[in-house]
């Protein structure tokens, strides 16, 4: 893509949250983004979700609010398709006038974690389900959109209903050709068990750029949704009593041969499957405001509530937290299926990633996988039940801190805290803009 070509351009690294802080620069800037013209504060990353600085953030005053250098990332330019205007985006990361990666930028978390299997000879292989709501966000309350086919708003669920993508079919088509035009996998779309819930998966491919592209999704989804008169959210609960979003995460790992590590020829999986098992169970709790990084989360982790509250791992079974899934041995993989829609891709992986090599490192050996219905069986290891103890247990978890940087524990703590505080000071009832197409 000729940037010069453009009007103007954006160029944006990811925050704490997941959202896009960057700026629109002109034309000329298309062969400077590579030596470090365009800065930007290392506060900007580790800012709360309405985009304040952090009070007493080592990063603000303490640092002199001190500006990073924003490089390109190897992703390239993406079009930018829900803009009326022919643009683009430049996904960056944040340095140092030294060239040093910046801890609080959740996109060399990833890297980080990424590095230590490439010190084994290994690469991972991740694919993530994206589910998201449709909705009215026009009124008070959040409400079912209107069904561009009948005209009237709606009313059930619709599970795998054909007729429900149908009605939906403009806005789907000018996503898959999104999708298409910015390099992203689109794969299958289903009509999810919400009002107005979808879920499209991303095909398996290297994890980083499993990442990059969930990110990219995201940001997409939204923009064509307000395209087509309606909002797409992918926070955790947009209802009180329907289902709420989730984010599945498949991932396995390949040698420097090709082979998957976790395939032994049998359904059972390898040693190495089983210890990064045991390494995601044990660095769950801790790692709970990662996948549940807002108060919305927490009305979707409920028992019974097709969202796992408990740590447990299991063979083709949908009610644990980890599921190893069935079919050929060559693809034999773990499913992680804890997060909610409403996570940082970037730091979602990281946690998940680190955690599995954790336990290879540690060869671990899990409990005993198990059977039935996870929600009834006691003595499970349970995730953080609230906002507040999940920071706790986040900053303070000694499997938390083999994969995150120590700075990035301490940024992201500091800016969940603000906005627990800050979502104290506001009406229950209107949390739900603020989540609404931030995260």
């Amino acid at each position: 893509m000729d940037l010069s070509a453009l009007h103007s351009f954006r160029v944006a690294a990811c925050d704490l949250n997941g959202q896009m802080r960057g700026k629109r620069v002109p034309p000329s800037y298309a062969d400077k983004l590579t030596k470090g013209t365009v800065r930007m504060p290392f506060s900007a990353l580790n800012v709360d979700l309405w985009g304040a600085d952090i009070d007493g953030s080592p990063l603000v005053f303490e640092s002199g609010d001190a500006d990073g250098m924003l490089l390109p990332t190897d992703r390239g330019p993406v079009p930018m398709p829900w803009l009326a205007a022919d643009t683009a985006l430049v996904p960056m990361c944040l340095y140092d006038d030294a060239g040093t990666p910046f801890a609080g930028d959740p996109r060399h978390a990833l890297a980080t974690v990424l590095k230590r299997y490439a010190q084994r000879g290994w690469s991972v292989v991740a694919a993530t389900e994206l589910e998201f709501t449709l909705l009215d966000a026009s009124g008070a309350q959040p409400q079912p959109p209107i069904n561009p086919v009948t005209g009237r708003r709606l009313a059930d669920e619709a599970v795998l209903s054909m007729a429900e993508m149908d009605a939906f079919d403009a806005f789907f088509t000018d996503l898959y050709d999104g999708c298409a035009a910015m390099g992203i996998p689109a794969q299958t779309a289903i009509s999810e068990s919400g009002i107005g819930q979808f879920e499209i998966n991303l095909n398996h491919q290297d994890a980083l750029r499993c990442a990059d592209d969930t990110w990219l999704f995201k940001t997409l989804t939204r923009g064509l949704a307000r395209k087509h008169g309606f909002t797409a959210t992918f926070m955790s609960k947009p209802y009180a009593d329907d289902a709420g979003n989730g984010m599945h995460v498949h991932f396995s790992v390949v040698d420097d041969q090709g082979q998957n590590v976790f395939d032994n020829g049998g359904p059972e999986g390898t040693d190495l499957l089983r210890w990064a098992v045991a390494g995601c169970l044990a660095a769950m709790p801790g790692c709970t405001l990662i996948f549940a990084p807002h108060g919305n989360s927490y009305t979707r982790l409920v028992p019974g509530a097709h969202a796992p509250t408990g740590a447990s791992w299991a063979y083709e079974n949908r009610t644990a937290a980890l599921r190893i899934p069935g079919g050929a041995p060559a693809a034999r993989r773990i499913e992680h299926r804890v997060a909610g829609g409403d996570i940082n891709p970037y730091l979602m992986l990281a946690a998940v990633l680190g955690a599995a090599l954790n336990g290879i490192e540690d060869q671990t050996d899990p409990p005993a996988p198990i059977s039935g219905n996870a929600y009834e069986i006691d003595g499970l290891p349970q995730l953080a039940e609230d906002w507040h103890s999940a920071v706790t247990a986040f900053e303070t978890d000694p499997m938390v801190a083999r994969i995150f940087h120590a700075d990035l524990i301490r940024f992201f703590a500091m800016t969940k805290r603000q906005e627990i505080h800050r979502f104290a000071e506001r009406p229950p009832e209107e949390h739900w803009l603020s989540y609404l197409e931030a995260v």
